[in-house]
């Protein structure tokens, strides 16, 4: 899976600015490097990981929340997740290949596109 979408980064050239991937607690950047690394040694020359900062007690309660509070960064993905998972169909059955579980993650950003329009 890493390597299908490895070309956009060797199009890259190396004088533009690195692409920052933001992680949270739960990766491990070093594994990720050490995977990307075999498919496309330098790779890292590219891209940088970032691992998200997690707010601490003392933050939250100076900021006057308490409980789970999202990483402004780290939502915009959470949000798709959730999006997806409201397609019934992709979170029920699972497809035998790629190319079918990608066309049908595409239909179902259509379809809230399409609602979004239409209101």
């Amino acid at each position: 899976m890493l390597s299908n979408n490895i070309d956009y980064f060797r199009q890259k050239p190396s004088d533009l600015a690195k692409t920052t991937i933001m992680l949270d607690h739960g990766y491990h950047p070093e594994t990720i490097q050490a995977a990307l690394e075999q498919v496309y040694p330098e790779i890292m020359t590219k891209i940088q990981f970032e691992v998200a900062a997690k707010l601490s007690k003392s933050d939250k309660a100076a900021q006057g929340k308490s409980g789970f509070v999202p990483i402004a960064v780290r939502w915009v993905i959470e949000r798709s997740n959730s999006w997806v998972d409201r397609c019934k169909n992709l979170v029920k059955n699972f497809e035998w290949t790629l190319d079918h579980a990608r066309a049908k993650l595409n239909l179902c950003f259509i379809r809230l596109m399409v609602k979004r329009l239409a209101t």
